[in-house]
Order: structure tokens, then C-alpha cells, then sequence
């Protein structure tokens, strides 16, 4: 082992993490506790993990990178996701839901 490890002090300075940025933003006008921006941001990591795409995440996407097209509905996201997913159409490769 290394020798640095025994010599080891705790860092100083103005560059210390003083707040996490949460993962999911709070919605515009909304004042949110930080239990409560924890709990959005656990429910869109558990939404990723299981393949569940944030459509408020895609919106977001849309405006700044995408601003001539326009975005579709909810509906239409969800379902363009299940079907990139999990593919319907003879010919296509995809996961199969089994």
C-alpha cells in the first residue's frame, strides 16, 4: 500500500460540495422541500432503470437542442419508446418482452 494513505488529512477550501444539484428539476413556480426533490429523483432513476422514459426530460430536449420541431404528445413519446423497445413489426430486431 501506499504510504499517502497514512498521511491523509481532510481537504479545505472554498471548492467543497455545499448542495447537490438534484437529478429530477422541480417544475416551474414549485417550491420543493429537499425529501421531496429526493423523492422525484429516486422515482426517475427506478422509471430508467426499468426502461420508463421521462417525457418532461424530452420536452426539455426538444426546446433547447430541437426548436423548429415539434414535440409529440405524450402519448405518441410512450408509445415511440415501447416500441423502440420492444418492437412489433416483422423484420425489425429488438429486445424480446420474454
Amino acid at each position: 500500500m501506499s504510504e499517502s494513505i497514512y498521511h491523509w488529512r481532510k481537504p479545505t477550501g472554498a471548492w467543497q460540495i455545499q448542495q447537490c444539484l438534484p437529478i429530477a428539476p422541480a417544475t416551474a413556480g414549485q417550491n420543493l422541500t429537499r425529501w421531496q426533490r429526493l423523492w422525484q429523483g429516486l422515482q426517475q432513476s427506478f422509471r430508467l432503470m426499468v426502461g420508463v422514459h421521462d417525457y418532461q426530460t424530452y420536452l426539455k430536449h426538444m426546446r433547447e437542442h430541437h426548436p423548429t420541431i415539434a414535440p409529440m404528445d405524450e402519448r405518441a413519446f410512450h408509445r415511440h419508446c415501447l416500441d423502440a423497445r420492444f418492437p412489433s413489426q416483422a423484420g425489425r430486431l429488438g429486445k424480446c418482452p420474454c
